[in-house]
C-alpha cells in the first residue's frame, strides 16, 4: 500500500470559493486549508453548505446542472476546478463516502474489484491482494472472507458502509471525504466506523460532514463551522468545541440553535 503521507503540511487550500444553485448563493467567499493526516470536522446547521462543499473537493457537484462555482480549490497546488482538469483520476485521489451505504448490486468481491478493474487491473491475484487489503482497512475482511462471492445486499447496514469504505480505499486515494457516513447506522455499528476513521486516519486526509457535534469532537484534530454558507471559523478541534473566537459559534456548539 502506498503511503500517502508527504512533506506538505496541506493537501487542500482552498480559496474564495462560492457556489449559486440557480440564483441562490449556497457557499460564499469559503477559505480554508486542509491539513494532511488529520481529520477534518464540518459542522453547522441543516442547509448550511456542508454536503455542497465536500462536493465541490471531487466535483461531484458538476452532475448538478443549476450548479455554478467560482474560486480556487488546490489539490497538491492544482486548480481542480479548472477544465482541463481529469475527473476520472480527480475521484480516484478524493474519494467519497456516502450517508446512506450504497453498495453496487453486486457481489462483495465486485463491489472492491470496481475501481481498480476499471483503472485496468486485469490480473486476478492483482485483484484478490487489493479486494482482500481494502477489507481488512476496513475492518471487514473477517466478517466477509468466506462469501466475498455473496450479493453486497446482504449485508448489515454497517457493514455495507464499511464495504462502501473498502470500494473508495481500493482506488488508493489521497483523500476520503465521508458525508456523515454514520447518520444512517446504529449506536454499535457508528462506533465501529469512528474506531476505523481514527486508524485510517494514518494513511489518509479526511474530511468528514458530521451533524453531531459529539462525533465531531471525538474524531476530528480540526473543526470548520459553516453557517447560512459561509466559513465562521476553522481551527484546531478542542479549541472551536472549547474556547470558541465567534459568538455564532459558541452559541451553536451550545444548542443555542440549529
Amino acid at each position: 500500500m502506498n503511503n500517502h503521507a508527504n512533506n506538505n503540511a496541506y493537501v487542500l487550500n482552498i480559496r474564495n470559493l462560492n457556489l449559486w444553485y440557480g440564483k441562490d448563493q449556497a457557499l460564499t467567499d469559503v477559505s480554508v486549508d486542509i491539513e494532511a493526516q488529520k481529520v477534518t470536522a464540518v459542522i453547522g446547521p441543516s442547509g448550511c453548505g456542508k454536503s455542497t462543499f465536500l462536493k465541490v473537493l471531487n466535483r461531484l457537484i458538476d452532475l448538478v446542472p443549476s450548479a455554478r462555482v467560482n474560486g480556487e480549490v488546490l489539490f497538491y497546488g492544482e486548480d481542480i476546478l479548472k477544465n482541463h482538469v481529469n475527473l476520472v483520476n480527480l475521484r480516484t485521489s478524493i474519494g467519497m463516502v456516502f450517508q446512506k451505504p450504497n453498495p453496487f448490486p453486486k457481489s462483495i468481491y465486485d463491489n472492491v474489484a470496481y475501481g481498480p478493474k476499471i483503472h485496468g487491473i486485469k490480473s486476478r491475484s492483482h485483484l484478490e491482494e487489493i479486494v482482500e487489503e481494502s477489507l481488512k482497512q476496513a475492518a471487514l475482511w473477517e466478517e466477509v472472507k468466506d462469501r466475498l462471492n455473496q450479493s453486497a445486499m446482504s449485508l448489515s447496514g454497517g457493514q455495507q458502509q464499511r464495504l462502501c469504505i473498502a470500494r473508495a480505499l481500493a482506488n488508493n486515494p489521497e483523500v476520503l471525504l465521508m458525508d456523515e457516513p454514520t447518520s444512517a447506522l446504529d449506536p454499535a455499528a457508528t462506533h465501529r466506523i469512528e474506531d476505523l476513521i481514527r486508524k485510517l486516519k494514518e494513511d489518509y486526509h479526511i474530511v468528514i460532514v458530521t451533524h453531531n457535534m459529539q462525533q465531531a469532537a471525538r474524531l476530528s484534530d480540526r473543526t470548520m463551522f459553516l453557517l447560512n454558507g459561509e466559513l465562521v471559523e476553522c481551527g484546531d478541534t478542542e479549541t472551536i468545541f472549547t474556547n470558541p473566537e465567534d459568538k455564532r459559534t459558541e452559541d451553536y456548539i451550545t444548542g443555542r440553535f440549529g
